[in-house]
């Protein structure tokens, strides 16, 4: 019996996703994706759309900067039937080589009769030629949108897919949500517990404060995340290492002198172990 697949562009999901629910494209960093909750719906939807067919697994489609995945990243590789295929972030954060990765996949999977039927949640129309080869080994191809679909999804592709499909506002925010943003200097209450780090900068203060509001901000699953992330690695992790450099330094209203940077991940991390593992 054949199965079905699940193929799903990450950069297309953050980016309608927040347009979705915001009314414009924001930065994958002001997201915030609880992933179970969209594998499960993409499980779902699998399996209305095949008829019932056993799910052979959900691919998931991103890009990675040098410094390798993110902690997001790495939960969702570790979820059960997610394989996670890493294209490459460039200079400007734009995905590249992830589209390739897609076409091939889902015409290898039509090529060896393992599927019968693939939901594919994306909207470029590189591929479509993936679609088209799929189509003609006898997979049918079910293209999932999210509102406004008809003005981020190519109509050739449109045209292309057997059946489409689109996820509206309501079903996105149960899955995807916008961070809280994060207090300064000026707003911070005593709900902080102080973090007592050695320091070597006059402006210490600051630089602990403003890394601890943004701890305060972290959700469980991203404190767990980090606590993993200590288990094989040191320091702080690469996807908020930038934001609390980059927040430090708007608070400051200069660059970061070296100690200072060493300052900041200090108490970074000492406001993560002041929180303990989820």
């Amino acid at each position: 019996m054949k199965r079905s697949a699940v193929f799903v562009d990450a950069g297309y999901l953050f980016a309608q996703g927040s347009v979705a629910l915001t009314g414009s494209k924001k930065a994958r960093s002001l997201l915030e994706l609880k992933e179970e909750v969209v594998i499960d719906a993409l499980t779902k939807l699998s399996y209305q759309r095949s008829d019932g067919s056993e799910l052979l697994r959900i691919y998931w489609y991103d890009g990675a900067n040098y410094r390798g995945p993110t902690i997001e990243q790495d939960r969702i590789a570790h979820l059960d039937n997610v394989k996670l295929r890493l294209g490459f972030l460039n200079s400007a954060g734009e995905q590249k080589g992830v589209d390739s990765l897609i076409v091939t996949d889902i015409i290898e999977l039509a090529r060896l009769g393992a599927i019968g039927d693939a939901v594919l949640l994306s909207g470029d129309e590189d591929v479509r030629v993936g679609v088209q080869i799929a189509q003609n080994y006898g997979v049918r191809i079910h293209l999932l949108g999210i509102e406004p679909a008809r003005a981020s999804q190519s109509k050739a592709l449109l045209q292309e897919a057997d059946t489409t499909g689109v996820w509206d506002k309501a079903l996105v925010s149960t899955f995807l949500s916008e961070r809280p943003a994060v207090t300064t200097t000026a707003t911070l209450g005593p709900a902080s517990a102080p973090i007592e780090i050695p320091t070597t900068s006059g402006d210490s203060s600051t630089i602990i404060a403003v890394a601890t509001a943004m701890v305060d901000t972290l959700e469980g699953h991203q404190l767990k995340g980090i606590h993993v992330y200590w288990e094989t690695e040191r320091g702080v992790p690469p996807e908020f290492d930038g934001k609390l450099l980059a927040r430090c330094r708007d608070e400051l209203g200069r660059d970061l002198i070296h100690r200072e940077k060493r300052d900041a991940r200090n108490a970074f991390s000492s406001a993560v172990r002041a929180k303990g593992a989820p």
